[in-house]
């Protein structure tokens, strides 16, 4: 058959020719819109629940709204097996681990508060008396500067790769929880329980900028006055809650009222806003406030921001009724609530395709002792006081020498070495002694001697290692005390406490969601909360912070 001819070329050719083109064009297109993907986020978000153990998160899963937990678990990626990977699970030392990618045996941040171990006075983390909170009192021990952070965090790797040009801004209700986030050179405001107002320090700047001044003036903190915290939801949707009789007492319940014996806005009522749902709507508002009066996502000079916020006010509420009480069942769906609203802000101001939000927490809850032994749980709390008399008196017996055991530190105690040495005494002697007498004691499961944390010489289990991750050569004491599990050194009769390494301490959300950069779905990888950083580096392309020890979570990225 002959072939019909079309301007010179066969039909079969040109055919062939057309899908060549056909497909050319095909691949030009996709290559351009590869090119319009960002190639980095203009802002990253990161948020740390303060107290937030992982089970809650999906315990409550069927309430939340789309917006807000919802959204993190459907359009994020999220690890159901994530921690706080070091041993002493307290505010200060897991805000530490979130942006250093380091455990306290490097970042120094090893408790909320411990004793130097030369002068032996007592050493708030965050403390530095060489500056003052901005138009507020300041007292010795506040929370000011980060001195006591030994390693850079991802904020002050940014700022460097930038030429300090890329913004970095925290926020929290407690100071440590901001300072600690913000790292070297980002700025930080914390909530200030005497005025109600979120102020920073002259760490960081001598007088707030336009901005601040103007959300201050405004008296924000005093629009809660007189309203009550009340159950958003039906009272069928707490019928799984631990009975109120269990874990609060009679003039602890429903409904909360935030007034004050002055009748006015003071500290009294300020103070009592930390427990509820108000502190984190204003932290979340100033927040707003911040990424407007600081422009971040849209900085000038093309480089990315950074926004980290704290929530503190669900570990007020665990502290005073436990994760399984509907207090804390209540106080998570408002924060869901919360968090919905401050997305929808974000994807107005920013747009959420340029943003990566981060959401954590710095450690996670036990349940109360008197809800656990309901449950036919071995629980109490210990007398940390009692423990150190009881320990003392038998270190007496033992060397008949006093005050062998000079401080307690939670979970650490800390020996008299100077006193040792004068009595002739070895101080492995004394130091295997004292451990052996506290794994005797009622609600201690196991002592580690300074000899062996320095040496290494701890047993090859999980606990270990991480109490060994928790203790910081030049810093900490010089035994490490573990409870047993569900037991806390305490008093009262009501609330609970965290601070061990047992999972439901260390188990906490890890969700990453930035749809141009992260792959969503529920991963069951182990991870670490000191991942974060390396992975936000990464996706920065700036280095890892100097003492980053976490690995990029590379099965989640795109």
């Amino acid at each position: 058959m002959k072939n019909h001819p079309t301007n010179g070329i066969p039909s079969l050719s040109r055919l062939l020719l057309i899908s060549s083109l056909v497909a050319s064009t095909s691949m030009t297109t996709t290559a351009a819109v590869a090119l319009e993907k960002p190639s980095q986020p203009k802002l990253v978000v990161v948020l740390v629940v303060d107290g937030l153990p992982q089970e809650q998160v999906t315990r409550y899963r069927d309430q939340y709204t789309q917006g807000g937990f919802r959204r993190l678990l459907d359009q994020g990626a999220w690890y159901s097996d994530a921690h706080q990977a070091h041993g002493v699970t307290v505010t200060a030392v897991g805000h530490a681990a979130v942006l250093t990618g380091a455990y306290p045996y490097q970042h120094g941040i090893i408790a909320n508060e411990w004793v130097d171990t030369r002068s032996r006075e007592s050493m708030y983390c965050t403390q530095d008396g060489n500056y003052q909170y901005i138009g507020d009192e300041t007292k010795p021990d506040d929370g000011t500067a980060p001195t006591n952070l030994r390693v850079s965090t991802l904020g002050d790797e940014l700022r460097y790769g930038t030429g300090n040009r890329a913004k970095v801004i925290t926020v929290s209700g407690k100071d440590r929880g901001a300072i600690l986030l913000a790292g070297k050179t980002g700025t930080a405001y914390m909530y200030m329980k005497k005025s109600g107002a979120f102020a920073s320090s002259s760490y960081y700047m001598q007088s707030h900028p336009n901005w601040v001044q103007q959300y201050q003036a405004n008296r924000p903190q005093d629009r809660f006055y007189g309203q009550e915290w009340k159950p958003l939801l039906a009272d069928s949707a707490y019928a799984n809650d631990a009975d109120d009789a269990i874990v609060s007492d009679a003039k602890d319940r429903f409904p909360f009222k935030y007034d004050s014996k002055s009748g006015k806005p003071d500290a009294e009522y300020y103070g009592k806003l930390l427990t509820g749902p108000y502190v984190d709507e204003m932290t979340l508002d100033f927040a707003r406030a911040a990424v407007e009066g600081e422009n971040l996502g849209r900085n000038p000079a093309g480089v990315p921001d950074v926004l980290g916020v704290s929530l503190s006010s669900h570990d007020y509420v665990n502290h005073a009724f436990g994760p399984e009480s509907r207090m804390s069942h209540d106080h998570l769906q408002r924060l869901d609530r919360l968090l919905a609203n401050f997305f929808t802000y974000l994807d107005k101001r920013v747009g959420l395709e340029n943003t990566v939000v981060v959401l954590t927490a710095d450690h996670g809850f036990p349940n109360t002792p008197e809800f656990s032994k309901s449950i036919k749980r071995d629980a109490q709390r210990i007398n940390a006081k009692d423990l150190m008399s009881a320990l003392n008196q038998h270190l007496t017996e033992r060397f008949g020498t006093d005050k062998l055991a000079v401080k307690w530190s939670g979970p650490v105690v800390l020996l008299d070495y100077q006193l040792i040495a004068q009595k002739n005494l070895k101080r492995e002697e004394v130091e295997t002694a004292a451990a052996r007498f506290l794994v005797s004691y009622p609600g201690i499961a196991d002592a580690y001697t300074r000899t062996q944390l320095e040496q290494g010489a701890l047993p090859a289990t999980r606990i270990a290692k991480l109490m060994q991750r928790g203790w910081n050569r030049q810093v900490s004491g010089d035994i490490m005390v573990v409870t047993k599990p569900y037991w806390y050194f305490g008093s009262g009769n009501h609330g609970t406490s965290h601070g061990s390494p047992y999972s439901y301490d260390t188990n906490v959300p890890l969700m990453i969601m930035g749809k141009n950069w992260v792959k969503p779905g529920a991963y069951t990888d182990y991870a670490e909360v000191v991942d974060i950083a390396p992975t936000l580096a990464h996706l920065l392309r700036v280095r890892p912070p100097s003492g980053s020890e976490g690995r990029i979570l590379k099965e989640t990225l795109n």
